[in-house]
């Protein structure tokens, strides 16, 4: 198997690019604020999957799921405050927000 294989990896990198694409529309201060922390959390969880895929053993692997999994719940406090100051609107907030919990579910699975 191959990392691109991953279900929960081919998501998470969907969604950082869909939160790229909505922080770069964004004033200065709002991206430099919230949007670099989203970014950086979102960009997160693909980069973790990622180095979990490639250790040697199930322990070291499932120790950066878990890392992973904490910059997803890091990300859903981001897209929360980006919405809380209607930085986003209620149609892709609605979107982001069932992606983000879709992509925590699948996580907790694969981890389990």
């Amino acid at each position: 198997m191959k990392l691109e294989d991953l279900e929960i990896y081919n998501l998470s990198m969907d969604l950082s690019d869909e939160v790229w694409e909505i922080v770069l529309k964004w004033e200065y201060f709002s991206k430099d604020t919230i949007g670099k922390q989203w970014t950086r959390a979102i960009d997160s969880v693909s980069a973790n999957i990622s180095e979990g895929f490639g250790r040697n053993s199930f322990k070291d692997s499932r120790t950066f799921y878990y890392y992973s999994r904490g910059s997803l719940y890091e990300s859903k406090t981001w897209f929360e405050k980006a919405k809380r100051r209607n930085l986003i609107s209620d149609e892709v907030s609605v979107q982001m927000l069932d992606k983000l919990n879709r992509l925590g579910i699948k996580m907790n699975n694969f981890i389990n």
